[in-house]
């Protein structure tokens, strides 16, 4: 089942006995749970009818016993397992998961890992329960993924400004929706669209200086622009990595040498999703394309290799992070 078919399930009140809720990306474990802990049961029922547990604190037949109790005034009892990934003997779950008690609903956190699909509890839990994994968003979906979490809330967001976030925030959803929540309520009376502007003034994220930032001044081999940015992450590199700065350039380059091999580029959102970028950007890996050829491009995916290894001590004894940047972007340059 999908994150949206399992709450819709439990907004209409269809509970399952066992919800097993596995995979690398917390946030939408967390949401699922926590719907469940805040609607299942009301006050009253909670008291006697709601058990928490922790992993690292208990054991598989634990679990079981507390899942097996009947509800006293009520017609569920809840039990939610936190941090399951601790529990050893997690395949003796079978035994409960085969013939689950029908009154409760149990709901496992096994955070940042799978089951096996080839062991029974698998075929059991999928027989009498909701098997959830919760994957990994790629960084080309966050911009999506940004969008509509604020459409929900009757708000919106700028490419550039979503772009910023997720450069700035990776792909921890968590954090991503936890900024995003302080932008809303910081927006002014009758302004429903976050820019850049509202990122630099509530989040502390420079809307001049940073890897976005680069990537178009570098796009655009504007020299002053980058010298500029470079000057600055080498003065502030707790605040701008120089294996993060790296890192994303990689991922940049490696798309404009993958547009170089398009064979359509007319068709701009078969482009787009051959890439896996924002139809917006699409402009920015057609110009560097134009700036830097095959060959070139080849080559600048060589520098940063070479500068990765420089940065971890490989063939640099003494070179600041800050100095092989300046170094590395005057080469991707000239």
């Amino acid at each position: 089942m999908t994150f949206e078919q399992i709450l819709t399930d439990l907004k209409n009140k269809i509970y399952k006995p066992i919800y097993f809720l596995s995979g690398e990306e917390p946030y939408f474990i967390d949401l699922i749970t926590k719907y469940i802990n805040d609607n299942v049961l009301n006050d009253a029922e909670k008291s006697f009818n709601q058990t928490v547990i922790y992993g690292k604190d208990t054991d598989i037949y634990t679990v079981i016993n507390t899942a097996k109790r009947f509800p006293m005034m009520a017609n569920h009892q809840v039990v939610i397992v936190k941090e399951a990934q601790n529990i050893k003997n997690i395949d003796d779950l079978v035994h409960y998961a085969a013939a689950p008690l029908k009154s409760t609903l149990l709901v496992i956190n096994y955070k940042y890992k799978t089951l096996d699909k080839r062991k029974k509890l698998y075929k059991a839990l999928a027989d009498n329960g909701v098997l959830y994994e919760s994957k990994k968003l790629y960084d080309n979906e966050i911009p999506g993924w940004i969008n509509a979490y604020l459409k929900k809330k009757n708000r919106s967001i700028d490419p550039g400004a979503a772009a910023l976030l997720n450069e700035y925030l990776g792909n921890d959803l968590s954090k991503i929706a936890n900024e995003l929540d302080k932008l809303i309520i910081t927006l002014p009376d009758g302004e429903f669209n976050i820019t850049s502007n509202h990122i630099e003034r509530n989040i502390g994220i420079s809307k001049d200086y940073n890897n976005f930032e680069l990537h178009k001044a570098l796009t655009q081999k504007n020299v002053l622009k980058a010298n500029r940015i470079v000057n600055y992450f080498a003065q502030n590199q707790k605040d701008n990595p120089f294996t993060m700065t790296i890192a994303t350039l990689y991922h940049f380059y490696s798309k404009v040498l993958s547009y170089h091999f398009v064979k359509d580029k007319k068709d701009k959102k078969s482009v787009a999703a051959t890439l896996k970028v924002n139809p917006y950007f699409l402009g920015d890996y057609e110009l560097a394309a134009k700036n830097y050829n095959p060959k070139k491009t080849v080559e600048i995916i060589g520098l940063l290799r070479e500068y990765d290894l420089k940065s971890k001590g490989y063939n640099n004894v003494s070179t600041p992070p800050g100095e092989l940047l300046k170094e590395m972007v005057y080469k991707i340059l000239h």
